[in-house]
């Protein structure tokens, strides 16, 4: 790492520290900054639980234990300014240990992580901090029956130091050939006047073998995976968009004219604004219609919200109810939803869930239409685009 002088047209190399020197601790610091901050390891992870020690008949304490975005468990194991000779055999162990964690033993200590470190605090909703919840948002599923966890040997390694001894290194990479997902991560404290500076690099594997692993991997699912039969819920949800989509063709709102039916639980149509579209949600307990304002940048879904919400009055009239009006703070993108409790998988209520779909979908586009348009020709003249 350097700096650049501009006057002078030359660089300078930054002073490289150790954890040691700067008085640093792998527990109180280390530890607590990728806890915080997981996404310094190059992917959305969900810390789940620190100092994990809920294993039988052992006192061993994994760093940190956290979720992938596949509902695999990621195992994290920090060491200073020196791997050490055995981290690997150690993450391995503790790899073995949680292989056998079901799905609610995962939420259960997630919760108890959530009721020790984030005590009080709420979620958007203004509601308490729930485990199941996070997960199920976090996976973007619709509830936690639809989510799967730690399947089968699944389990992941992350390594993290300032220095790899070569026999861990030499490990890992014939582990890697062997099929076991593990990644070493190099962690360099810098020093610029007052300011400490950390980089982290992942040097096992390669970003760019990296790359090639998940594209083969990949494949090799995809071709896998060709023959299995969808899921029961998986043909509900087919079946129900069938029956839906086929009122809407015989309606006056025209969204849905040219979608085709899904196994997911949720459909979408274009509003006429880019990165607003309009979604029919069908869960097992739950129907929703909603506008999602979902565009590739933060700054512009919360114009666009604010902007509509600055109308929340006139377009709540106009839909003839009171809509639900998520600003998702924490979140890129914003939602604006009706809501009904229904037992969705009951096909004998079928038609009168079609008839909800359809009659709260027409009053959601009327209500939005012009507000909407308005939002977007409002964003332009901001200089978003």
């Amino acid at each position: 790492m350097f700096t650049v002088n501009h006057q002078t047209n030359r660089i300078a190399p930054v002073k490289v520290k150790t954890f040691g020197e700067l008085g640093f601790t792998e527990r109180k610091h280390l530890q607590e900054w990728l806890a915080h901050e997981p996404s310094a390891l190059g992917e959305e992870l969900l810390i789940i639980q620190k100092e994990f020690d809920g294993f039988d008949d052992t006192r061993e304490r994994l760093d940190l234990l956290a979720l992938d975005k596949d509902g695999n468990l990621v195992i994290i194991e920090n060491k200073l300014d020196d791997s050490g000779r055995d981290v690997v055999w150690q993450a391995l162990k503790y790899a073995s240990y949680c292989a056998s964690l079901t799905k609610l033993q995962i939420v259960e200590i997630f919760q108890q992580y959530l009721n020790r470190y984030e005590k009080g605090a709420n979620n958007s909703d203004g509601k308490a901090v729930d485990a199941a919840t996070q997960i199920c948002e976090f996976l973007d599923a619709p509830g936690l029956d639809e989510v799967k966890l730690n399947l089968g040997n699944s389990q992941r390694l992350m390594m993290v130091a300032a220095n790899f001894r070569k026999e861990v290194t030499s490990t890992a990479l014939w582990l890697l050939g062997q099929g076991i997902n593990i990644q070493c991560f190099k962690v360099t404290p810098h020093t610029l006047g007052d300011q400490l500076l950390i980089n982290i690099d992942q040097i096992i594997p390669t970003p760019e073998a990296k790359e090639l692993m998940i594209g083969i991997s990949a494949k090799e699912a995809e071709e896998k995976t060709t023959e299995v039969v969808r899921k029961n819920r998986h043909n509900v949800r087919h079946q129900y968009w069938e029956q839906a989509l086929e009122a809407f063709q015989s309606s006056s709102c025209t969204l849905f004219n040219n979608i085709s039916p899904s196994k997911d639980h949720w459909i979408s149509a274009g509003s006429g604004v880019r990165g607003c579209p309009y979604n029919l949600i069908f869960l097992q307990k739950e129907l929703r219609v909603e506008l999602w304002i979902s565009r590739g940048s933060t700054e512009e879904n919360k114009f666009i919200f604010d902007f509509l919400h600055e109308k929340k009055e006139k377009i709540d009239e106009s839909f003839g109810d009171q809509l639900e009006w998520l600003r998702l703070n924490e979140k890129k993108s914003s939602r604006i939803q009706y809501t009904c409790k229904a037992d969705g998988f009951n096909k004998e209520q079928w038609s009168e869930w079609v008839e909800w779909h359809l009659t709260q979908m027409t009053k959601l586009e009327k209500a939005f239409k012009a507000p909407l348009q308005q939002a977007s020709e409002a964003l332009k003249k901001q200089n978003f685009e």
